[in-house]
């Protein structure tokens, strides 16, 4: 079994690649931009050794590391890994797909729960850590990235560690003022910047692909109150151009298409050409 010092690089990307294969195609209109494939693989390792042997709840998770992360344990690929892992999304398509996943390689630490950012968060204080990949706010100076990470301050019942996953570049002006509020929000909040490292993911992103994020390490303070309520969000200044400019919440949740033929191809992505007489 792997330890950290001997990763079967092969193994773990071929496993990743099981992921990869299970997770619906992202919505560009709800801001899903997926990590590629080698960073996920080292994405994951890193996660699973920081939440070694806590309760890991992710805020939304797309890029399907939470899978990962179960998945690589399991197989035996890493020696280490969270205890807990719970994904919170309002995309059915996510829960589902975790769900199946879980279900078929009998992954039991690994779970999901439909869930909007903007209700109440129903398991307040059940986890011992937080990660999200949230919309990164270019349009909203980051407002959309704390809410992402208010909720998951509110898993951790203020008492705990986040990562946060957000755009950083240090030639386009947007990705630093998000980054800014950020770490101010946080400050706010009773949570200190542990550690960042800066410019390490990839995404498959048309128009600038070139784009990196960074993970930016959040501890709360010793000494912070507990958190014994959490309420629905409706600031409208919060709200605005949530997944972009002009792109306002108005969707509840991602609802799924109920299909047996997961894993395979849609039957309106293709068609078939025949050999004259051959149908």
């Amino acid at each position: 079994m792997a330890d950290g010092r001997d990763i079967d690089l092969r193994a773990a990307i071929n496993a990743i690649s099981d992921v990869v294969q299970n997770r619906p195609r992202p919505l560009r209109e709800m801001d899903q931009i997926y990590m590629k494939t080698g960073d996920m693989v080292l994405q994951s390792e890193l996660v699973a050794k920081w939440a070694d042997n806590k309760r890991l709840a992710f805020i939304g998770d797309g890029d399907a590391i939470s899978v990962c992360v179960a998945y690589l344990r399991h197989r035996g690929i890493l020696g280490y890994g969270p205890s807990e892992i719970k994904v919170f999304d309002f995309d059915e398509r996510i829960c589902g797909a975790v769900t199946r996943f879980a279900d078929k390689e009998q992954l039991s630490t690994l779970s999901a729960q439909l869930y909007n950012c903007l209700d109440a968060f129903p398991q307040l204080g059940d986890f011992d850590c937080f990660y999200t990949n949230p919309p990164w706010g270019a349009s909203n100076d980051g407002a959309s990235v704390n809410v992402f990470v208010q909720r998951g301050m509110e898993a951790v019942g203020n008492n705990g560690e986040g990562m946060v996953v957000i755009a950083d570049d240090h030639e386009l002006e947007w990705p630093q003022h998000v980054l800014a509020a950020t770490q101010r929000f946080a400050l706010q909040n009773g949570f200190y910047i542990q550690r960042m490292a800066s410019r390490v993911h990839l995404y498959h992103l048309d128009d600038n692909p070139d784009l990196r994020s960074c993970n930016l390490m959040l501890k709360s303070l010793p000494g912070i109150s507990a958190i014994d309520l959490s309420e629905p969000i409706t600031d409208p200044e919060r709200l605005s151009h949530f997944y972009g400019k002009d792109r306002h919440i108005h969707i509840k949740y991602v609802r799924e298409k109920k299909r047996v033929d997961y894993g395979q191809a849609h039957d309106d992505e293709y068609y078939y050409d025949y050999f004259e007489g051959g149908k």
